[in-house]
């Protein structure tokens, strides 16, 4: 394919994303496709693969947060087209938001998506994820344990 093509793809893909049209995402992923989200301690991290891992994923992003994603550029080369964005949204766990600038790494092969690689702000997720009851005591206290003694 073209590397037109391949981005007209990328960008349909990011249209069915935004519209939470399942039939259309299916449609532009390969059934063994591959979807990498880094980080822990934040409900989105891990490893998806296949129809029924695109399935899980968004399963768990519809229970677990609102977001706004904004693509930004969309640069191309080959069968590989990056993407710069920016996503602004809400954990529903913690009624904490976040701010995200990101890029997703996506191959394309024969008008399907077979990789997505995204390099996020793994922190800023895991911030937003954390309920009061994993704060450590010395990140609650403003240091008065260490004046005390």
């Amino acid at each position: 394919m073209s590397i037109e093509k391949n981005i007209q793809t990328v960008k349909d893909f990011f249209v069915a994303i935004g519209s939470g049209d399942r039939e259309s995402l299916l449609a532009l992923v390969a059934e063994d496709m591959e979807w990498i989200i880094p980080g822990e301690d934040w409900p989105l991290a891990g490893t998806y693969r296949g129809h029924a891992g695109l399935a899980e994923l968004l399963e768990t992003a519809s229970k677990s947060i609102e977001t706004s994603t904004e693509p930004r550029e969309f640069v191309a080369q080959g069968d590989r087209v990056l993407i710069i964005g920016f996503a602004r949204g809400r954990i529903k766990a913690t009624n904490k938001t976040f701010e995200d600038d990101w890029i997703f790494a996506i191959t394309v092969r024969d008008g399907k998506l077979t990789n997505i690689r995204e390099y996020v702000d793994t922190q800023a997720l895991a911030q937003a994820s954390k309920t009061d009851t994993n704060l450590t005591p010395s990140s609650t206290d403003n240091g008065a344990a260490q004046r005390a003694s």
